[in-house]
C-alpha cells in the first residue's frame, strides 16, 4: 500500500518533506537556549538566541508533446529553506542573582535599572539618619 501511496503522491510532497526534515534537524531547543557554561566562581552562563525560519516550495507539470496519449506530465520543482540565528543575550545565574545581559542596547542604562533599588535604599537610609540627627540636635 505504501508504494501505491508514493505513486499517487505528488512529487512536490517529497520536496516539502525533505526541506521540513532538514529544518527540524537544524533547529531545536538548544538553538534558542544554548548549552550552559559554568565559570570558575560557580556562575552559570546560558546563551539565548532568536531563531527565524523560512520555507518555500513550488513546481509545475509541463507538457512535452501535444499527442493525445494519456501520459503523466513531467514535473519540475524546487524547494528551499532558510534559518536565521541572532544572539539576544546571556542569562547569568549566580548564587542569589539572575540577570539577562543583552547583546544589543545601552549597557549603562541597563546597569542603572539594575542598581536603582539599591540607590533608593541608600538615599532612604541617608534621609533617615539626617532626620534622626536633626531631632537629636533639637532635643539638646
Amino acid at each position: 500500500m505504501d508504494s501505491q501511496q508514493e505513486q499517487q503522491s505528488h512529487p512536490i510532497e517529497g520536496l516539502m518533506k525533505t526541506a521540513m526534515q532538514s529544518i527540524k534537524e537544524m533547529v531545536d531547543v538548544n538553538t534558542v537556549v544554548g548549552d550552559a557554561v559554568e565559570t570558575n566562581d560557580g556562575s552559570i552562563i546560558i546563551p539565548i538566541s532568536q531563531v527565524a525560519c523560512g520555507f518555500a516550495a513550488g513546481g509545475g507539470e509541463y507538457e512535452v508533446n501535444s499527442s493525445g496519449r494519456d501520459m503523466e506530465l513531467p514535473f519540475a520543482g524546487g524547494s528551499g529553506a532558510g534559518v536565521s540565528v541572532k544572539p539576544v543575550g546571556f542569562l547569568v545565574v549566580r548564587m542569589n542573582d539572575v540577570r539577562l545581559i543583552s547583546v544589543t542596547g545601552n549597557p549603562l542604562a541597563e546597569r542603572v535599572v539594575d542598581i536603582a533599588p539599591q540607590i533608593f535604599d541608600k538615599i532612604e537610609s541617608i534621609m533617615e539618619r539626617r532626620g534622626r540627627n536633626r531631632s537629636e540636635s533639637y532635643e539638646q
